[in-house]
């Protein structure tokens, strides 16, 4: 038997000190050195700061931000449209609040004191900065939509379960509404109509004929006919553009080539009757003739319907070269950010495949992307991308900076997700096995939840880092936020007024920067699973 050699404290137990005071003699001054270094550093910090507060507002020439306040936020975007801005802000912070509280549904006080700290900060600088009083009703409108969107959201948090997917759907819905908005032009012939109304109304007819045509009989035939029709496409047509200059040069006349290929193609879809002749595939392929059937029908139904109508109404167009500012650089981030995540996905996956050509493929893309610097990636696409396309398309500049953006940012986040791919152990692709799940089951609903997981903080940091990189477009003609500032700047009424306005601009990155971090911080707390 061992006995501890540990004094027995006996009495009253110690009562912990509690306070600033206390944590600043725990953690500051808590040895000579410590506290040396304290007072050193907060001297330091101290006289930075206070001789930047006397520069912020004694010395600086502000005019070039109070006065260009608009050319800063939205370009050169006309200001008989900015109620389309203050529309798209007002859907933003609507949808933000209603994800606030369905994602705070279950705490007990949505508007904590910090939260509440908060709003009062937000509502004390709108009223004191100068370039924001003209627009203080709208301003004020947004925090109130916002703080009335969190409520709402508590509640239907409350009693709506799948409230989640619905506010997704939202968030998605609204980047075509915002890009209308932004855009304008007849909206019939916008993403937005053609997104919701015809392959939205046509994926929902096809679903519905498919789902409730269950007769096997005729959704046999229906195969079938499915099936003849693919192969007479690949006889007749596919096969027929690649033999005709072989089959007609040796002397083939025309209409017997014509003849000869609609026979292939028959007898090509006879093989693949003969192929998929077991009941359940024919009946699968049926389905998907239905649903194809379904889709057509109502995505050309609406379509046609609206010209037939005579229904041309819409906004007025504006065009892409008068956007600029922050909203170009949010909108270009925000669709960089969308495009970029599932093709890094996708490249991360391809690249730990088994078969060779994938892997190939994944593994040159990414070696390839990662050692070619952002700007030629640019440049680049502002020229070559056209070469690509048909004559007559020329994709516009906008697009073929997301196209830039994406194509340089899939490359890395592809080993952000790789490198969460690899931390997870094999035992959980075993795991998933023994269930019955196959690979893709397995890698979708069990390998790859808990390595987007492990890898947020590097995902986010790629997030980050592409934001920052739109400041790269001012150099291939886009007046995005730095771009607007450069422009601005190169009058000579503001000749020389620098500090001010890249202070400002640099004040609007951090915010935003800090944002995408503080939310992927809460996010890892919220997944931390590990010590519940």
């Amino acid at each position: 038997m061992t006995t501890s050699s540990r004094p027995i404290e006996r009495g009253a137990p110690r009562v912990q000190s509690t306070g600033p005071i206390a944590w600043s003699q725990k953690h500051l001054f808590n040895s000579v050195f410590n506290s040396i270094l304290t007072v050193v550093l907060v001297g330091i910090i101290g006289y930075a700061l206070v001789n930047m507060l006397v520069w912020a507002f004694t010395q600086a020439p502000w005019a070039v931000v109070t006065e260009n306040f608009a050319q800063f936020m939205a370009g050169l975007y006309p200001s008989t449209s900015f109620w389309r801005l203050w529309a798209i802000f007002g859907i933003v912070l609507t949808l933000a609040g209603l994800s606030w509280g369905i994602l705070a549904r279950n705490q007990k006080q949505l508007f904590t004191v910090p939260v509440l700290v908060g709003f009062g900060v937000a509502a004390l600088l709108l009223l004191v900065l100068p370039m924001t009083r003209p627009y203080l009703l709208y301003s004020l409108g947004g925090l109130a939509l916002l703080a009335v969107g969190a409520v709402g959201g508590q509640r239907i948090g409350h009693q709506a379960p799948g409230a989640g997917k619905l506010i997704s759907g939202g968030w998605f819905l609204s980047y075509f509404v915002v890009l209308y908005l932004l855009g304008g032009d007849t909206f019939t012939d916008s993403l937005l109509y053609g997104v919701v109304f015809q392959i939205g109304l046509g994926l929902l007819a096809g679903w519905q004929l498919s789902s409730r045509l269950t007769i096997p009989v005729v959704t046999q035939w229906l195969g079938r006919l499915a099936l003849l029709a693919i192969g007479f496409v690949l006889g007749y047509y596919v096969l027929g553009n690649i033999l005709y200059p072989v089959l007609v040069g040796i002397g083939l006349s025309y209409p017997l080539f014509l003849w000869l290929m609609r026979l292939v193609g028959v007898l090509i879809g006879v093989a693949l009757i003969w192929t998929f002749s077991g009941q359940q595939t024919l009946e699968g392929v049926g389905k998907a003739a239905l649903f194809f059937i379904g889709f057509a029908l109502v995505y050309g139904l609406m379509g046609w319907l609206p010209t037939q109508l005579g229904l041309e109404f819409g906004l007025t167009t504006v065009r892409t070269n008068s956007w600029g500012g922050l909203i170009l650089t949010l909108f270009l981030a925000i669709s960089g950010i969308a495009l970029c995540f599932p093709a890094g996905v996708l490249l991360a996956l391809g690249r730990r495949s088994k078969l060779p050509l994938i892997r190939a493929f994944s593994v040159a893309y990414i070696e390839l992307v990662r050692g070619v610097p952002l700007i030629a990636i640019l440049f680049m696409g502002q020229v070559l991308i056209p070469l690509f396309l048909p004559e007559g398309m020329r994709p516009d500049s906008v697009v073929r900076a997301i196209i830039g953006l994406t194509i340089f940012s899939a490359a890395y986040l592809a080993e952000n997700v790789r490198a969460g791919l690899q931390s997870v152990p094999q035992g959980q692709t075993e795991a998933g096995q023994s269930l019955g799940l196959n690979k893709p089951l397995t890698t979708v609903l069990i390998v790859l939840p808990q390595a987007l997981k492990t890898a947020i903080p590097a995902i986010v940091g790629q997030f980050i880092s592409l934001f920052q990189d739109t400041t790269l477009l001012g150099i291939v003609g886009l007046l995005e936020l730095l771009g607007m500032t450069r422009n601005l700047l190169a009058s000579p009424k503001y000749l020389g007024d620098y500090a001010p306005a890249y202070v400002f601009i640099g004040a609007i990155y951090w915010i935003f920067c800090y944002g995408m971090s503080y939310g992927s911080r809460r996010v890892e707390e919220a997944l931390n699973t590990d010590l519940r």
